[in-house]
């Protein structure tokens, strides 16, 4: 038996300072789309998520709220973990900065680093955002504050800390991104990073004096400093695979696929690749930056009383209908915006409509003209010629992350299959008894019922189980190529279907 094929894909971690949202849930969700169509090629599947728990600002939220920062981030790390069966996620792993292999990890990484000389300690004068967690400069600032925190102050730090030759590798990141050009995607995002890396790197400050910020790694050999919260974050995406403790684990997933923000474009495809190259491990394989999300136009502001939180919309609509909406209506590469009206047009139009109105009526009258059993026929349904180039776009769309353009090919399928109806009339070859018509007629909608099915798994995986229980096809593989084909509806079960029930 071959060793099945390998893929690892991480989100970032999101800060444990407050409750998730909807921006995160976006990249959760993109990430989980991914890693379940790879499940549907074959590939075994590594799928990371987790929580950012070290800096700055999560100590001082936890001073505020009288806590200890451990207990602090034990209570919200927990409301990130339960995202799993709240957005029904295949995640396989979560990792916390808090975890003790991922400390001696980062504590391992650092010394690779200082080994190699590329950390030094020096005295220095910032501009730092405490939102952000990270240095300023007077050209990121907008009057005299950070555009991403504007309700922050900013703040001149002045201190001795460690700091990361970063200005070293301005000719090994541009020749990597030069010799990948599809390392970052979309390709206005790598010529973005590019562009940054071109114009000169400075080498960025690494710790904190533990006497004014005790809530981080402690550097190793150094009991006045912990680690800067961005150093040791970076490295969860191998520390989760084992490393370095289990090299075999890690050398059989990394490097991996990394799906991050567009605020994260600087740190996930520079300084992280970076440090790798500085620690000796290979760079990412690839690094997909997402948009992000407004509401109706704006951006989401506690403030402007418009954040949208993901659990409410699922406590109402359901999970698929959430996931729907963010992986069908926000394009992967660029901003999205979220509208309650349209999100309702949705959940209508597409999938009460179109899928469920055809899942429906082929299933009731299965019922109906055949007792519930599948119809026994020598029609071959004409799928090869009408739908393979319509699948070979859906993948060709999901291979490079496009999820939006993927789903609008399967909803091709579904529209067809209710066209189909309509023009074949099925109740009028009942009344004609037209048996052989009318079997052929719904042996082509179900099967292309079970192709869309396959191909909905990683967006709606709740409603695409639901629809392959009733029809009793397994979700084992992508539908594509010349035996899928000619398989015909083999796949599909002679039994009897379920009683009838609204998808």
């Amino acid at each position: 038996m071959s060793t099945p094929k390998k893929f690892y894909i991480t989100t970032t971690l999101p800060y444990v300072n407050s409750a998730p949202h909807i921006g995160f849930a976006l990249e959760i969700i993109q990430a989980d789309a991914i890693a379940r169509y790879k499940k549907l090629c074959g590939y075994e599947v590594i799928f990371n998520t987790g929580t950012d728990e070290h800096g700055l600002k999560i100590f001082r939220k936890a001073e505020e709220l009288g806590q200890d920062p451990k207990t602090y981030c034990d209570e919200y790390a927990e409301k990130f973990r339960v995202l799993k069966s709240a957005l029904n996620l295949s995640f396989t792993h979560f990792i916390r900065t808090t975890d003790d292999y991922h400390l001696s990890a980062s504590q391992e990484f650092w010394k690779r680093c200082m080994k190699n000389g590329d950390i030094y300690k020096k005295a220095y004068k910032v501009k730092y955002c405490v939102g952000c967690e990270l240095e300023k400069t007077d050209s990121e600032l907008a009057d005299g504050r950070c555009p991403v925190h504007p309700n922050l102050d900013i703040e001149h730090v002045e201190e001795e800390n460690y700091f990361f030759r970063f200005s070293k590798f301005q000719k090994p990141l541009l020749d990597l991104y030069k010799k990948n050009p599809d390392f970052v995607l979309p390709p206005h995002r790598l010529l973005e990073i590019s562009n940054f890396v071109e114009s000169g790197l400075e080498d960025f400050s690494i710790s904190r004096l533990k006497a004014k910020m005790p809530w981080g790694v402690p550097v190793p050999d150094d009991d006045e400093h912990v680690m800067y919260v961005w150093f040791d974050a970076l490295i969860n995406y191998i520390s989760t695979l084992g490393w370095p403790n289990d090299e075999d684990s890690y050398s059989a997933w990394w490097p991996g696929t990394q799906i991050a923000g567009k605020d994260n474009l600087r740190q996930q495809s520079s300084m992280w690749q970076s440090m790798l190259l500085s620690a000796g491990l290979p760079p990412s394989r690839q690094i997909l930056i997402h948009g992000f999300i407004t509401s109706e136009g704006q951006k989401m502001s506690k403030s402007l009383n418009n954040v949208v939180d993901p659990i409410e919309m699922v406590e109402k609509y359901g999970i698929d209908a959430l996931r729907y909406y963010l992986l069908r209506e926000i394009p992967t590469y660029e901003d999205g915006d979220f509208s309650q009206a349209r999100f309702d047009a949705l959940y209508q139009s597409d999938l009460a409509d179109t899928l469920g109105n055809l899942v429906n009526r082929v299933i009731t009258m299965v019922h109906k003209y055949f007792g519930g059993n599948i119809p026994q026929t020598d029609f071959d349904p004409p799928l090869k010629n009408l739908y393979k180039s319509t699948i070979d776009s859906y993948v060709k769309n999901i291979e490079s992350f496009q999820i939006k353009e993927a789903v609008e090919q399967v909803l091709t399928i579904l529209r067809d299959m209710n066209s189909h109806i309509d023009s074949t009339k099925p109740w009028q070859l009942a009344k004609e008894k037209k048996e052989t018509e009318l079997a052929n007629s719904l042996v082509y909608v179900l099967e292309c019922v079970r192709i869309a099915a396959i191909l909905l798994w990683p967006v709606i995986p709740g409603t695409s189980e639901k629809i392959a229980a009733m029809l009793r096809f397994p979700i084992v593989e992508l539908p594509t190529g010349e035996q899928y084909f000619k398989a015909g509806m083999r796949v599909l079960s002679p039994e009897i279907l379920f009683a009838k029930k609204d998808v």
